[in-house]
C-alpha cells in the first residue's frame, strides 16, 4: 500500500494511493460491492483531537454527498459525507468509546462506515489519490 506525501500551508498530510477520495476530505476503499469509508489525515488534523463522532444507523440508504454523520472536535463539529450510494451496512462501533482513533490512524482503526453500492460507477467518479494531492497542494 503506497503513499503520498504533500506539503501544504506548512503541514505535512499523507495520502494513501489504494483508495480514492472525496472534494469534501473523505476517502473510500472499495471491497467488492461495498466501499468502507473514513476521513482523510488532512480532515483528522484541521479537525485536531476528536471527542466524539456520530455513526448512522444501519441499515440506512444513504445518496452520494449526502450527510452521515458528525465528528466532533476540540476545535469544531464537522458533518461527514457519503462518497457513494447504497445502504450503510456496517459501522465501527469501536468510534463511540474510542474516538481518537480517527486521529491515530485515520486510514485504518479510525474508519467510520461500510456501504453497500447500489450504483458502483459512482466509485469511479471519486478523486484519484494524485488528483487529492493536487486539491491539497492548492491548500494555503
Amino acid at each position: 500500500m503506497g503513499e503520498i506525501v504533500v506539503e501544504a500551508a506548512g503541514k505535512k498530510y499523507i495520502v494513501k494511493t489504494d483508495r480514492k477520495y472525496t472534494q469534501t476530505d473523505e476517502w473510500a476503499l472499495r471491497e467488492g460491492n461495498r466501499v468502507r469509508v473514513g476521513v482523510t489525515d488532512y480532515a483528522q488534523k484541521e479537525l485536531k483531537d476528536v471527542v466524539a463522532v456520530e455513526l448512522p444507523q444501519v441499515g440506512r440508504v444513504v445518496k452520494k454527498g449526502e450527510e452521515l454523520g458528525m465528528i466532533d472536535s476540540v476545535k469544531a463539529t464537522s458533518p461527514y459525507y457519503a462518497p457513494v450510494s447504497g445502504k450503510v451496512v456496517e459501522v465501527n462501533k469501536e468510534l463511540e468509546t474510542s474516538p481518537e482513533l480517527v486521529n491515530k490512524d485515520p486510514y485504518g482503526a479510525g474508519w467510520m462506515v461500510v456501504i453497500e453500492m447500489s450504483n458502483p460507477s459512482e466509485y469511479e467518479e471519486l478523486l484519484t489519490p494524485e488528483r487529492y494531492a493536487e486539491k491539497l497542494k492548492s491548500k494555503k
